[in-house]
């Protein structure tokens, strides 16, 4: 497998990496509460940890949806997150202008999964020379993920990873495919699971997206004893009442909780 370094640890060498934080970066206070816990509860299971929050939702289902405070705020946010907590952080980006700018502040960017093909995209995102985590298309089987791969590849990225996040099922539907991380694991890269949003419900509840919370548990238990390089979540300290994916974004004060079986499984996998 071909690893990669951010900041002071390397993604794919054995130890799980906590991608984790708010769907959008609505405060730095918000943002500071999040990171804060998410940080200390990482250190304490012995997994790598970096903050995620994003400055736009490009891809909302309604175009009343809360879209979030915008390239310049979003990324002074991420900035100051970094600097206070000693960590490393990630934003998704929409368009191949977004790479250059977005890639000063934080140390990973992240392709959203409509995007996962975007040739352009893909192209300036690799040309920033820091390490790059695509999200499968809900709409792509797991070998497809190997075309990504190789786009990135010949473009000379420093870094790539896959994020498996659910694949288009059936109306409003989301399955994960588990035997299909070891498809994409296959490519030589690390793998990613997005617990959280595999459990959306893509514009379930009409003019937002809906999602079944309640299954992130299980999803995530069963992708651990798959293998894991990296895991991917959306937390918030009031998710009912959060900006954007209401619906399934886990419940900040309950990140140890969720946390504590993978420890025990990846543990078990050791031995």
């Amino acid at each position: 497998m071909k690893t990669f370094n951010i900041a002071d640890f390397t993604v794919g060498n054995g130890t799980l990496t906590l991608i984790a934080g708010p769907c959008l970066a609505e405060s730095l206070g918000l943002c500071e509460q999040v990171a804060g816990h998410a940080q200390q509860v990482a250190k304490e299971f012995g997994f790598n940890y970096i903050f995620k929050a994003s400055f736009d939702k490009a891809n909302r289902t309604s175009l009343g949806s809360n879209r979030g405070e915008g390239l310049e705020a979003g990324l002074e946010i991420l900035s100051q997150i970094g600097k206070k907590f000693g960590v490393p952080t990630t934003t998704d980006i929409h368009l191949p202008d977004q790479a250059a700018p977005v890639a000063q502040v934080v140390d990973i960017l992240q392709i959203p999964a409509f995007l996962s093909r975007q040739t352009d995209l893909l192209e300036a995102a690799a040309n920033t020379q820091i390490p790059v985590n695509v999200k499968k298309g809900q709409f792509l089987a797991p070998h497809d993920t190997k075309n990504i791969v190789a786009k990135l590849q010949s473009f000379d990225a420093n870094g790539i990873m896959l994020t498996e996040r659910g694949t288009s099922f059936g109306y409003n539907t989301l399955i994960v495919d588990m035997p299909g991380l070891e498809i994409m694991r296959s490519f030589g890269v690390p793998v990613c699971f997005d617990a959280t949003h595999s459990a959306q419900r893509p514009g379930g509840a009409g003019t937002t997206t809906g999602g079944v919370r309640e299954s992130i548990p299980a999803m995530t238990r069963a992708a651990a004893a798959v293998g894991l390089d990296a895991l991917f979540l959306e937390i918030h300290p009031d998710p009912d009442n959060a900006h954007s994916d209401s619906a399934t974004q886990w419940h900040l004060s309950r990140l140890r909780e969720l946390l504590e079986p993978i420890a025990a499984i990846r543990s078990s996998l050791k031995k």
